[in-house]
This record gives structure tokens, C-alpha cells and sequence, in this order.
């Protein structure tokens, strides 16, 4: 087994303002997929060789601030993305903060009530 996650998927009410948030968080564009069913929308990631994942809004689907816990990749500085969370509508909760010598990582709040964490080297 390569990884222990494939992939993951971020639940949203407002599938609209969640893709500003995390195109902001990120500065690169989310991709929607068709789907019969739901809105779906694919965030960065290498789909051939790592792990990646969505958000998602359909019923179901509900944002978590006491669910799992997903790490998403905060680049080479997590000061960058952390930087934009607040003026893109969300709340940190845990400032960055360094693990040693795994890095640092820092809690937020995204725009739908989900607790994402975000995890980069510097």
C-alpha cells in the first residue's frame, strides 16, 4: 500500500462561496466535475502519483468541526495559505505552530464549518 488515504472529500453547504475559499487558500483554481448527483469540485493535487481529493455539496453531506481531521498541503511556507484564510471567510483556530521536525502546522475553519488542518515544512 503506497498511501493510507486515496482520497478525501471536504462537505460544503454552498458549494459556490466553499470553491472562492479554497481557490484563495490555495491560489489555484478548483475543477468541477460533472456529477449526477452533486456539485463537485477537485482540489490541486497530482491525481496520478499522490493523494488529492473534493469538495463536495449534496445532501448527505454535511460540514464537521468534530470529524476527521484531513492535512491539507499548506506549500513551502504554510504562512502563505494561512495568511489568506480570514480575508477569504474563514477562522484559524490553531496559529502556526511547529511540530519540529515534521514542520508546522496550524487549525482553521473553513467558510462551511468544517476544522481542516493545513501542514507545510516552513
Amino acid at each position: 500500500m503506497k498511501n493510507a488515504i486515496n482520497w478525501f472529500e471536504i462537505p460544503v453547504k454552498n458549494f459556490d462561496r466553499a470553491k472562492v475559499f479554497y481557490e484563495t487558500l490555495f491560489d489555484l483554481p478548483i475543477q468541477e466535475m460533472p456529477h449526477p448527483s452533486y456539485r463537485y469540485g477537485i482540489l490541486p493535487g497530482d491525481m496520478q502519483n499522490g493523494v488529492s481529493g473534493g469538495i463536495v455539496e449534496g445532501e448527505a453531506f454535511e460540514p464537521s468541526m468534530t470529524g476527521t481531521l484531513i492535512y491539507l498541503n499548506g506549500g513551502d511556507d504554510l504562512s502563505v495559505p494561512l495568511a489568506k484564510v480570514e480575508m477569504a471567510g474563514g477562522k484559524i483556530l490553531l496559529p502556526k505552530t511547529s511540530i519540529g521536525s515534521n514542520g508546522f502546522m496550524a487549525h482553521i475553519v473553513d467558510t462551511e464549518g468544517n476544522k481542516i488542518a493545513l501542514h507545510s515544512m516552513q
